[in-house]
């Protein structure tokens, strides 16, 4: 308690001879640790096995702290001189019960020795089915997160490739819309071209029926204005025509 006050009153007078950026790291350290919640203390793991012991019971702790005093026999002579001492002072009074007593611990001890290897042997079979099915549930555990975070990186790279996926359908679709625009404009032009092609046959079919409705008026009126005469001397010119031909014909054979 004293060599406490002492530390608490020196405590302000040295924390003003150092710098600022030290004092604060003092006063952090002069903090007391125990005030802090047992809760958040971290946990010891227990030892799977227990200690040493000798003759069943006694710690070999205890006598490995009478070695340096004693030496070998010290913890022995301790014994023997508790128990002498207890015995002579009548703290520790010999009755029927004590011969009852050493039955029960022989007893105990036969049934230890005799069966505690096979119970321990079952024991540590347990364990080892307890530990080996704990095991098993963390491996169990550790693969399903695995494969969770597995199948959530595979969920990942599909949402980062999502955005190509959608410029595809984009770039898909542009091309669907592209196309039908093209096929309405070629079926635009066809339709177009038909009628236009229609208007040119008609156009033709008009001019030839009105180059013939020509040419029969003409042959009509070349044909009215001819006389019996005019047609009887025609006749015979090209009589006299054909005449001159054949005997020039004749004559160049």
């Amino acid at each position: 308690m004293l060599s406490r006050l002492c530390q608490r009153a020196l405590a302000p007078l040295a924390l003003r001879s150092l710098a600022p950026s030290l004092s604060a790291g003092t006063l952090q350290v002069s903090r007391q640790f125990h005030t802090g919640q047992q809760c958040l203390a971290p946990i010891t793991p227990l030892p799977e096995m227990g200690g040493k012991v000798r003759h069943g019971v006694i710690p070999e702790e205890f006598f490995e702290f009478l070695y340096p005093k004693t030496g070998v026999t010290g913890p022995y002579m301790f014994g023997t001189g508790l128990l002498l001492y207890l015995v002579s002072k009548e703290i520790y009074i010999i009755t029927h019960e004590l011969v009852s007593g050493i039955a029960i611990v022989s007893l105990i001890i036969y049934v230890v020795k005799k069966y505690g290897p096979t119970v321990a042997a079952f024991a540590d079979k347990l364990n080892e089915d307890y530990f080996a099915h704990a095991l098993a549930c963390k491996n169990s555990a550790i693969s399903s997160l695995e494969e969770a975070i597995e199948s959530e990186k595979k969920e990942q790279s599909r949402v980062e490739g999502r955005k190509y996926l959608f410029e595809a359908k984009r770039n898909n679709v542009a091309m669907v819309l592209e196309t039908n625009y093209r096929e309405r404009l070629l079926t635009v032009y066809n339709e177009v071209k038909k009628r236009l092609d229609y208007q040119v046959a008609l156009h033709h079919l008009k001019r030839r029926k009105e180059q013939d409705h020509m040419i029969n008026w003409i042959e009509k009126s070349v044909l009215q204005s001819i006389t019996p005469q005019q047609e009887k001397e025609s006749i015979a010119k090209c009589i006299s025509n054909l005449k001159v031909l054949s005997k020039n014909t004749q004559a160049a054979v």
